[in-house]
């Protein structure tokens, strides 16, 4: 049995009024500017940005919901715009056991490839210019670390992605 829980102090109420400001505030504005010059929001330019890592630029949906942080059911809603336009295209895989994958194409690739400059000078002015290479390191730390205590698998998802990206630019 545990006893009441303790309030925040006034450092930490501070830091989560700000770190609730910034999740409130950040999403948003990276969807506009991707829909605005993109015709894609945040959640569908995460699966494209994903889906391009892997030499075969596809993916397990099971994998990908959890590297973009969807459900399933999020993901196959999303999966089936992006088929419309021609963007991926979902492919049953057999083995041990059944699976559906979804493929990056050629379409994807290039609509991806048009839409990451916009992003990444979005991404750069919202976070990236405002901060020392010293907090760069800070923020990745701190969101590695919120991240595991809020979904370890994503937390997990997230770190072997990373590991992998690394992998194959050192190839």
């Amino acid at each position: 049995m545990t006893g009441p829980t303790p309030w925040l102090d006034d450092a930490e109420r501070s830091a989560w009024m700000t770190l609730v400001a910034m999740l409130m505030s950040v999403p948003p504005a990276i969807d506009a500017q991707l829909k605005r010059d993109s015709g894609i929001n945040f959640f569908e330019y995460s699966m494209l940005s994903q889906l391009s890592v892997p030499p075969n630029r596809a993916l397990q949906m099971t994998r990908l919901a959890q590297l973009v942080g969807g459900t399933l059911s999020r993901l196959s809603h999303a999966a089936s715009r992006l088929e419309q336009q021609g963007l991926v295209r979902r492919r049953v895989i057999t083995g041990e056991s059944r699976a559906t994958e979804l493929v990056l194409t050629d379409e994807g690739m290039a609509a991806l490839v048009a839409a990451a400059p916009g992003h990444v000078r979005e991404a750069r002015r919202l976070v990236f210019d405002v901060l020392t290479r010293e907090q760069v390191t800070q923020l990745r730390e701190i969101a590695r670390a919120v991240t595991g205590a809020a979904s370890p698998e994503v937390g997990e998802a997230l770190q072997r992605a990373i590991a992998e990206a690394d992998a194959g630019e050192a190839c």
